[in-house]
């Protein structure tokens, strides 16, 4: 199971039990069931190694929380699910497995689905699933190949993409979270997402610290999330890897119950509502976020940005991803919100993304980076400078309507930045059409616009030594080659419609 593209596989015979149910609603079975599975492999994995020691006792439950493995009621076990998932009663069953393993597991308490035995959902299609999901997940081999890893992320980008528009309050493209992760390098410290969705920027930060043989126990994580069922799935995504986390009591509202109040991080990762209009500015006018000015009513683009400058430690980084029209609003409030933030230093470099980046949206987007110490943060001097790159012409189409960036292509943007940071040996250079080093006093002549395309001007173009003369030979004669193809397949077209009967 462990093959190159046996996600898909897994994907589509999952999809066809889905039959008429909508994806939002089938994302939780499925990824309840696949969580099941994990903590019940993990669980049975180590009880059958404490069964084969005689001075042990595989029923104690402190033998499975010291080696930080959820501890598994016998009726919440896998083979039991699995033995009884042709009964009518598998949604009561199963139901019940996930009340017993959250009673006793204090931390995924209140976040594991408990809907199963709900009429609308088929109980033949839900034992098809169970069956499915008969591979190993959660023993130390699949661990070590991040097979649960794999499914699970492949399974939230699909019902992503299934879900359209929506998608978006609970994904961010692996692509994009991975350069975001990249160029900031969070090694060690406070990381904060103040609406982490799925948890997917956590996920990858802990990618990047496995990669560059750092230690997971040097990082804490720290997020917020308002969708209920979204910020479930993140819980189960983060236990999922064994990672330890504070994403609050609850779901919540960041801009009007902040749940990390005191938090200063090291590191902001965010993929914030694109646009959101409603977002009840009305009751926080006076609040003490608004240092650089009072984001306006209907955009919470500009509140989002001032939320985490708040959160940011002395020598942060922030680094978040935002609609291309933050980059260069007029608006009296964003404007000026803007010409603050510039004004003290706090801009470090602004990325313009190719479009259709995204399942749930058309929207141009950009990434936006700050830091409250320029200086601290790499041995090149910079202040009072911003680094724009221009990345709308990289990256590749993945899908017929969705385009991702390579790992050659985030290296590209990622090692820009680090050298002109002064975080690598590398050497920055500005290169027409990609990158642009841009004082203050460049920006102010710009009006304060952070549009990149405005400062990294046109790429280079190669010399063209053909003659001119020649040239328009050349393009003549293939012109009227195409016309005359044309002509030929406009003909066809005419016969072939006379002979149904059509006149044209």
């Amino acid at each position: 199971m462990a093959s190159i593209g046996f996600e898909e596989k897994l994907w589509q015979a999952a999809d066809k039990l889905r039959g008429s149910m909508d994806a939002s609603e089938y994302k939780s079975v499925v990824l309840g069931l696949i969580f099941l599975k994990y903590v019940s492999d993990s669980f049975e994995e180590k009880h059958e190694e404490l069964l084969q020691d005689e001075y042990a006792d595989e029923e104690d439950k402190d033998e499975y929380m010291a080696e930080n493995i959820f501890w598994v009621p016998k009726e919440a076990r896998w083979t039991y699910i699995n033995s009884n998932s042709k009964k009518p009663e598998i949604g009561q069953i199963i139901d019940k497995a996930m009340i017993a393993i959250e009673k006793e597991n204090e931390s995924l308490k209140g976040v594991l689905p408990k809907d199963f035995s709900r009429p609308g959902l088929d109980k033949s299609k839900l034992g098809g699933i169970i069956d499915i999901f008969t591979f190993p997940v959660g023993d130390s081999e699949s661990k070590k190949q991040d097979v649960l890893g794999r499914v699970y992320e492949y399974f939230i980008a699909k019902f992503a993409s299934a879900e359209g528009k929506n998608a978006g309050e609970f994904y961010t493209p692996a692509s994009i979270v991975k350069l975001l992760v990249e160029m900031i390098e969070p090694y060690k410290g406070r990381i904060y997402d103040p609406c982490c969705g799925s948890g997917g920027m956590f996920v990858q930060s802990e990618r990047f610290i496995e990669n560059h043989q750092g230690q997971l126990g040097d990082v804490a994580i720290y997020g917020q999330e308002y969708n209920l069922t979204t910020w479930k799935l993140a819980k189960m995504n983060l236990a999922i890897r064994g990672v330890d986390n504070n994403l609050g009591d609850t779901h919540a509202d960041t801009f009007h119950y902040d749940q990390h109040k005191g938090l200063k991080a090291d590191y902001i990762l965010a993929n914030p509502p694109f646009n959101s209009s409603d977002w009840g500015q009305e009751r926080v006018l006076d609040d003490y976020r608004w240092k650089y000015g009072l984001p306006p009513k209907g955009n919470a683009n500009y509140a989002w940005i001032q939320h985490m400058v708040s959160k940011l430690a002395p020598t942060g980084t922030a680094g978040f991803v935002l609609a291309n029209g933050s980059m260069s609003t007029s608006s009296t409030a964003e404007l000026e919100i803007r010409k603050n933030l510039i004004e003290d230093d706090l801009v470090e470099c602004i990325v313009t993304l190719p479009g259709q980046m995204f399942y749930s949206t058309q929207i141009p987007v950009c990434l936006w980076f700050l830091t409250k110490n320029k200086e601290k943060n790499g041995k090149n001097e910079r202040k009072n400078e911003i680094l724009f790159i221009d990345a709308r012409n990289i990256g590749h189409m993945a899908t017929r309507t969705l385009k991702e960036f390579s790992d050659k292509d985030i290296t590209k943007v990622a090692s820009t930045f680090h050298a002109w940071r002064g975080t690598s040996d590398d050497q920055y250079e500005d290169v027409n059409g990609f990158c642009k080093v841009a004082s203050l006093d460049e920006v102010r002549s710009h009006e304060y616009i952070l549009t990149p395309g405005r400062y990294v001007g046109l790429a280079d173009v190669e010399e063209d030594s053909e003659p001119f003369e020649q040239k328009m030979e050349r393009i003549t004669a293939e012109l009227s080659q195409q016309f005359v193809k044309s002509k030929e397949l406009e003909d066809k077209i005419r016969k072939s419609l006379e002979g149904l009967g059509y006149g044209v």
